[in-house]
């Protein structure tokens, strides 16, 4: 007799009572659905269980592209974020890429913790969780964030520390998103579907679920801070 477990029996209940409302409130969804997507928007989010996307922004199904990690990062080297960053502009048209970080984020707060510690030494191996072996797949991912945590003036305080980095963070992904080829690309010729394309980075709070732009967005007319578009006068 296979094994039940209630918290997945309660998933795959309400799952059922979900599709028999949305059929009934809005009949042949689930068949246009199934014909393709369309998505407008890339998420580039934290994995975080509090943070579900579709929930807190509100859209239906086939609108919002997604790909969630520890620390919402975007690494030079991540092939899978890179797969899902080219797959979203050039094959699906995606006309904005969001990075979106939240307060309270426990892979943020690990790194500050480990920058923050006396033995640690960012020319050296990055240890952010010591209970890890330095190989261990969470350090080697985390390893980024804490090295840039040592170059941030961050308040004394634990609490507003972890604030800033989270911003920080954001920031730098999306530094690092408008740095890849498949976003310079449709800066300067559209995307292979023939949209222009803006990066944004955005803070969700966990406290108030709401969401908060920094205001850090940048599109083929906006110049990264590395372009020397950005020091014409």
């Amino acid at each position: 007799m296979p094994v039940r477990h209630l918290s997945l029996s309660r998933l795959l209940n309400a799952n059922a009572q979900w599709a028999e409302d949305v059929e009934r409130s809005h009949p042949g969804f689930f068949q246009e659905l199934a014909k393709g997507q369309t998505p407008h928007t890339l998420w580039i989010g934290c994995a975080d269980s509090r943070v579900p996307d579709s929930v807190i922004t509100g859209v239906k199904p086939g609108e919002i592209f997604v790909h969630r990690n520890i620390a919402n990062q975007l690494h030079e080297d991540d092939e899978s974020a890179l797969s899902v960053l080219t797959y979203a502009v050039d094959f699906l048209g995606v006309e904005h890429v969001i990075v979106v970080g939240h307060t309270g984020c426990g892979g943020a707060a690990a790194c500050l913790s480990a920058a923050r510690s006396p033995t640690f030494s960012p020319e050296g191996r990055i240890i952010t969780i010591p209970t890890l072996k330095p190989s261990a797949p969470l350090n080697r991912w985390l390893a980024p964030l804490s090295q840039y945590a040592t170059t941030i003036n961050l308040p004394e305080s634990e609490e507003d520390a972890l604030a800033v980095l989270v911003d920080e963070n954001v920031k730098r992904q999306v530094d690092n998103l408008c740095k890849t080829s498949t976003i310079t690309n449709a800066w300067a010729n559209k995307s292979l579907k023939g949209k222009d394309v803006w990066v944004h980075g955005w803070v969700y709070d966990l406290a108030r679920g709401k969401l908060r732009d920094l205001e850090v967005s940048r599109g083929p007319d906006i110049p990264t801070q590395n372009d020397p578009r950005g020091s014409e006068a």
